[in-house]
């Protein structure tokens, strides 16, 4: 007769043995890699501006609050932690390419993007019109506007999931441009017909056919370098340093030049091209009746 008490003892240890033996065949798609691991830091960035922009500036409003610093302290909060979340997301890829990364990553990037890129600046949006625009009609109206910087990002993550473009170029503007420059075009206060239609620009250029470079080498390090910068401006700005504002002004201004340039040069680039392949067409043929 076998003693239950052992029994039971054996099934334990065999039950160990097994979790063990699963544990080291563990497949990958289940192990985080340090590139995931920056993904997740991106995507705890943009989850942490949604609530810095509630807290600081959806609530206070809300309930009648007068204090302007504490909405212009958690403003800049907001968009600094959109600014972190993109330097993750700019490490992240390096990481990626000089070491491994798990099946996992490009599904967590994607949600991490859309959290960060997404969400954040279309929330930030929202609350602009809820904030500083007292026409209900208004509010409405840019209650649409942030729908569309939504799904504009959420279309854009999906066709980049599925379209395969050449190496070194992305297909419409960059989720992270986008979204820094949607703050950047709140930030500078503008009258609320031009922010409107500026914000609905920016929602097109990131679902257009428009090429953009991928942030790499010099590329990468002068992308990085304007994102320090910015978030020393927002920080003057919150804590109300002389000259905080007039930087702050520029940083903005020059965010939304450089989303209204790029484009003109890539699609004065694409007609050049075009014509080009064109003239060698033509000379062809000419060449081949002669």
């Amino acid at each position: 007769m076998i003693d239950p008490d052992t029994r039971a003892a054996e099934w334990a240890a065999d039950a160990e043995a097994e979790a063990a033996d699963e544990a080291e065949e563990m497949p990958l798609s289940l192990r985080l890699s340090i590139a995931d691991a920056l993904t997740l830091g991106n995507a705890t960035c943009g989850f942490m501006a949604v609530y810095f922009t509630t807290t600081g500036i959806l609530i206070p409003h809300l309930t009648g609050s007068t204090e302007t610093g504490m909405a212009r302290n958690s403003a800049a909060t907001a968009v600094i932690l959109m600014l972190a979340a993109a330097i993750f997301d700019l490490f992240d890829g390096i990481v990626a390419r000089k070491l491994r990364s798990s099946p996992m990553g490009a599904e967590l990037d994607n949600l991490s993007d859309l959290i960060s890129f997404g969400l954040a600046p279309a929330y930030f949006v929202l609350v602009y019109g809820m904030v500083a625009v007292p026409d209900g009609a208004q509010q409405k109206v840019s209650a649409v506007a942030a729908v569309a910087v939504l799904l504009a990002v959420v279309l854009r993550l999906a066709r980049f999931s599925c379209v395969t473009m050449k190496d070194g170029m992305f297909q419409g503007m960059p989720s992270p441009f986008g979204a820094l420059t949607v703050v950047s075009i709140v930030l500078l206060e503008l009258p609320f017909v031009p922010t409107l239609l500026a914000i609905i620009g920016v929602a097109w250029l990131m679902v257009s056919r428009v090429e953009y470079p991928k942030p790499r080498g010099v590329l990468a390090v002068a992308m990085l370098a304007w994102i320090v910068g910015a978030m020393g401006m927002l920080a003057a700005w919150a804590f109300d340093a002389p000259g905080g504002a007039f930087l702050l002004q520029t940083g903005c201004a020059l965010q939304v030049v450089m989303g209204a340039v790029i484009p003109l040069f890539a699609t004065a680039r694409r007609v050049n091209t075009f014509r080009g392949n064109r003239r060698e067409s033509r000379e062809a043929r000419a060449a081949q009746l002669r």
